[in-house]
């Protein structure tokens, strides 16, 4: 039971930039990355990436500079990006920083400790990443990632991300 008609954390419509709301409206698959091992791991909910074909491939994201994430990338050089499905849609708040976390972000599920980083456990798609580079862009830290695992499973239901929901792609 709730009784908000809304996030009761986000920003109203009214008080986020034209770049963040003409992004909202944007639909991006959710992924979740981390980095580190044991209590140094760090994570974070990011659906704003873009994937470089190539040899090798390549993955742009814009990260939250001020995030656990972004501090520890830099430091290991490394992150594990996992495709979340659409029933993880708390994890993805969670990490987030948008739902209590009760013991920590990394107790809410079962993870799987790899060269890159922290993984969703059981068959995902995955891919492991090394930082290539990391520069300021307004607001962000755009991290350009060299790509270096890929694990495919077979994802029917990945969660989807527009203007702040969590829709199912029909």
């Amino acid at each position: 039971m709730t009784i908000h008609t809304t996030h009761p954390f986000a920003d109203p419509d009214w008080a986020r930039g034209a770049v963040r709301r003409f992004r909202g409206r944007l639909a991006h698959g959710v992924t979740l990355w981390a980095s580190g091992t044991g209590r140094d791991r760090a994570g974070l909910t990011v659906s704003s990436l873009m994937v470089a074909g190539g040899e090798p491939g390549r993955v742009l994201a814009l990260l939250d500079p001020l995030s656990d994430l972004a501090g520890q990338l830099q430091q290991t050089g490394t992150a594990a990006v996992t495709l979340l499905r659409h029933d993880e849609h708390y994890l993805a708040q969670v990490f987030a920083g948008l739902a209590p976390a009760p013991g920590g972000r990394f107790t809410q599920t079962g993870f799987a400790d790899t060269d890159w980083g922290p993984v969703l456990a059981g068959e995902r798609t995955w891919a492991g990443l090394r930082l290539e580079t990391a520069v300021e862009v307004g607001w962000s830290t755009l991290a350009t990632c060299v790509l270096e695992h890929l694990e495919l499973a077979d994802e029917t239901d990945p969660l989807i991300h527009l203007r702040g929901r969590y829709p199912r792609l029909a």
